[in-house]
């Protein structure tokens, strides 16, 4: 048999293939990855932006007066229908609860400076104090 004329493939080229095949199919799914993170932290932005308008007009409507808690927020669904979840993937788990104070405990959920006394008095932040795809940490959002 005559090798020169096979038209197979041979092990060697086989296994190129599938070097070249895994290769690709790990940077695809990094990639997919990413974007499935940036895409989380697009969604937390938006509730902290819901968070905050809710937050400013009870301010308005009550007459400059911030709620003692977020929870007032939600009553009868008035500024909001509920607190949304916090989703801080990988640091922290989906988390709708709401830290009273002015300093982050890393706990994940929400912080809401509700001392009055405080410079950042009625601001909302998210509870983490890790970094987003950016290296912007969440606490300065």
């Amino acid at each position: 048999m005559n090798r020169a004329h096979s038209e197979a493939f041979t092990l060697l080229e086989l296994m190129l293939v599938v070097v070249i095949l895994g290769t690709l199919i790990g940077i695809a799914a990094a990639r997919y990855a990413n974007t499935l993170r940036r895409a989380n932290e697009g969604a937390l932005v938006g509730d902290l932006g819901a968070i905050r308008s809710a937050l400013h007009i009870y301010y308005g409507d009550s007459e400059g007066v911030y709620p003692r808690d977020l929870l007032v927020l939600t009553a009868s669904a008035s500024y909001l229908g509920s607190v949304p979840a916090a989703s801080i993937p990988p640091y922290h788990p989906a988390s709708n609860a709401v830290l009273d104070g002015a300093s982050a405990d890393d706990s994940g959920g929400w912080l809401y400076d509700n001392a009055p006394g405080s410079a950042s008095f009625g601001s909302v932040y998210v509870n983490c104090t890790h970094t987003d795809t950016k290296s912007r940490f969440w606490t300065t959002y």
